[in-house]
């Protein structure tokens, strides 16, 4: 993550605030965000889109489908007001664009796009930014290569590149060498425009985002499980998709700190409305319900084959646990704010498994660690993971009037530890706000709205 260094760092401290109150909507989910947008511009009719996630990475996809022939525009105004239309081309019918596709950072929308070109008869040149030049494609062009798409690509298969789309597309069956949801969308993207049955064996489940969503526009897609767990999902081409309506869900780790927090301060009633739970995604809730905290959910309802609920959070008196490590992958970015949970829990939380986390925008064990310490919490840190003995619902002292936590640019260190800082008796000072903006803009303005 950059930040401009122009800009001085914002430190704030985050006060203890009274009962958390009243009714609130996170940002849409982004790998929603841009599965609507690209399948909604292969539909044939209009798709109708709102609470989509406006940030950099999906307006480069919206961008790209309009290269490719779509029409997708933004109507009305206002934060959650606004509302995108797309008229989509049909699957088979998008053109050839006039220049590059420039896709800034977002590795998403190029692995996936790759997919969609890689069975369509036109060439499509990608271009992105520094970093997303580093990232090698090698995972996506093997498999697309096997379909009959052929790649002139930089240096270690990296961008900028060039696909070349086959038509006809020849359907395959792939297992995936590493788990990797988007070398899987990829493949089944290319799959809609590919006569006959294309398969994907994913021996390691990931995120299922893509596989609900084509469903959801009418696609021919079956999944099966085997017994040791292993999915085979399978596509029929060549796919008529149908326009949807779709409200893109909460995402959820954006709700994760507002859950948090509302269970965390004494006296407090939330609603989070629209909140996205896919099982691929919602393993907090399901670890804080395992503690005591009452989360219910209301008006679950399916968008775009989606499940969704509004979360009704009331303060609870947590239990510390032993958190099982087979559920770190479906709450991986969520750890630090159950870290802040677990600090003012009964007992002791003990979490394992998580060597992930020291690879995240920051070494995210050792961060925690290190912040939570600094606002007076109990806290071993472990190789691959944090014991915690908490509170018992006590407030944590937070941190000395001389001290800052250091959120190493992170914005998860930085929403967690102003959660910690509403449930400590002198507040908790972080070093940088900045960070929050980048996945989450109006965090400060909703955490008010609800201190009154």
């Amino acid at each position: 993550m950059s930040h401009d260094s122009t800009t001085p760092m914002r430190p704030r401290r985050f006060l203890p605030a009274g009962p958390l109150k009243g009714r609130i909507r996170v940002p849409g989910d982004k790998s929603i965000s841009h599965r609507s947008i690209m399948l909604g511009a292969l539909a044939v009719g209009e798709t109708r889109v709102t609470g989509l996630l406006e940030g950099e990475d999906v307006l480069a996809t919206a961008a790209a489908m309009r290269a490719m022939g779509a029409t997708v525009e933004r109507v009305g105004a206002g934060e959650s007001g606004g509302e995108w239309r797309v008229s989509g081309v049909g699957v088979g019918a998008l053109l050839q664009p006039e220049g590059p596709l420039d896709m800034g950072n977002s590795g998403t929308s190029t692995r996936l796009l790759m997919g969609l070109v890689a069975s369509h008869p036109i060439a499509v040149s990608f271009t992105g930014d520094a970093s997303l030049s580093k990232r090698p494609m090698g995972r996506v062009i093997d498999p697309l290569s096997e379909m009959g798409a052929s790649f002139e690509a930089s240096e270690g298969g990296r961008l900028p590149l060039i696909v070349r789309g086959a038509t006809p597309a020849v359907p395959i069956t792939y297992r995936l060498p590493v788990a990797s949801a988007q070398v899987k969308s990829a493949i089944l993207l290319a799959g809609l425009n590919t006569p006959g049955e294309t398969t994907v064996i994913e021996p390691v489940p990931t995120r299922d985002h893509s596989e609900r969503m084509l469903k959801g526009f009418g696609a021919d897609l079956t999944v099966t499980v085997e017994a040791d767990g292993t999915r085979i999902i399978t596509i029929k081409g060549e796919a008529e998709l149908k326009p949807q309506v779709i409200d893109v869900p909460g995402d959820p780790s954006s709700a994760a700190f507002f859950i948090v927090a509302a269970l965390v301060t004494p006296g407090s009633e939330v609603v989070i409305e629209n909140v996205g739970l896919n099982p691929t995604r919602a393993g907090l809730v399901e670890v804080l319900r395992q503690m005591g905290g009452q989360i219910e959910f209301l008006s679950e309802r399916e968008v775009g084959g989606e499940p969704v609920a509004d979360l009704l959070v009331r303060h609870s008196a947590l239990k510390g646990i032993t958190v099982d490590p087979a559920i770190a992958p479906a709450m991986i970015d969520e750890f630090p704010v159950l870290f802040v949970a677990a600090s003012l829990a009964e007992g002791v939380t003990v979490t394992s498994g998580l060597d992930e986390l020291r690879v995240k925008e920051s070494d995210r064990l050792a961060a925690m660690a290190a912040a939570l310490t600094l606002a007076g919490a109990a806290i071993e840190e472990r190789e691959d993971g944090l014991v915690i003995t908490g509170t018992g619902g006590a407030p944590l002292p937070g941190t000395a009037a001389d001290a800052q936590v250091t959120t190493h640019l992170d914005h998860r260190i930085a929403m967690s530890m102003a959660v910690a800082g509403l449930v400590s008796s002198g507040g908790v000072e972080v070093d940088d706000t900045r960070p929050i903006a980048t996945s989450f803009p109006n965090f400060e303005a909703l955490l008010a709205s609800l201190a009154g």
